[in-house]
């Protein structure tokens, strides 16, 4: 298996249009994409100057694909988390691209200075250039950044923590990314699990029990990889 690093300039993607107006923000996925239908949420956080990013929502939000992009606080520093709701009709997305094609990819890509990052793993029996041909589609600007068989990703440790962050559900995933952008586990931060569930608009104890058992693996996970 060999880990590719695409970079893309997405011809009219609302992300890549608004961070090449604000340059100086970078724009990261905390979530998977959720909903059904026509209608997909997700949590991303946002990091430059604070009036940089306030024009990057302000801009990002004239797309038409653009449903709703509040910041779960208000905007103050140097980072913002944001929930971003989408109309699936208007959205084409490299990562439902990659997704139709059955192609893995790393979560947590970045946007910046109108360039999307995208880490995907592919078998050797993939076809590097039909993968690459499909992102282009559209007008999108395509450069490959990085092609290393994995076993030579001088990552080792991390690669083997990750794999206990497979072990999650998607929802589990998505119960305590939306946790942690919310300042549930900040210390004295006064953010419940009621606060959460209304995020989510689940029941508070459907959250509790995803974040129960989320934090079970990853706990469990850490203790794996620690020396006592």
């Amino acid at each position: 298996m060999r880990e590719v690093t695409f970079r893309v300039r997405h011809h009219e993607g609302p992300e890549c249009a608004a961070s090449a107006a604000f340059p100086d923000v970078t724009m990261r996925s905390v979530s998977s994409m959720t909903g059904r239908e026509n209608a997909r949420k997700r949590i991303v956080e946002l990091r430059g100057p604070t009036a940089s990013i306030r024009g990057f929502l302000d801009a990002f939000r004239e797309a038409d694909a653009v449903v709703e992009a509040e910041p779960l606080s208000p905007v103050a520093g140097d980072h913002a988390y944001v929930t971003v709701e989408i109309d699936a009709r208007e959205w084409d997305g490299i990562g439902d691209r990659l997704a139709e094609m059955g192609i893995h990819y790393r979560t947590g890509t970045t946007i910046s200075a109108g360039v999307e990052r995208w880490t995907v793993y592919i078998d050797p029996d993939d076809d590097l250039a039909a993968i690459r041909a499909e992102l282009e589609r559209g007008g999108n600007e395509v450069e490959l950044a990085r092609n290393v068989a994995l076993s030579g990703v001088e990552r080792p440790a991390r690669l083997s923590s990750a794999r206990f962050l497979e072990e999650l559900t998607p929802r589990q995933r998505e119960v305590l990314a939306t946790a942690v952008a919310i300042g549930y586990y900040d210390h004295g931060g006064g953010v419940g699990v009621e606060a959460v569930a209304e995020e989510l608009g689940l029941a508070t104890t459907t959250v509790w029990e995803h974040l129960s058992r989320a934090e079970a693996t990853v706990m469990n996970g850490l203790v794996d990889r620690l020396e006592v």
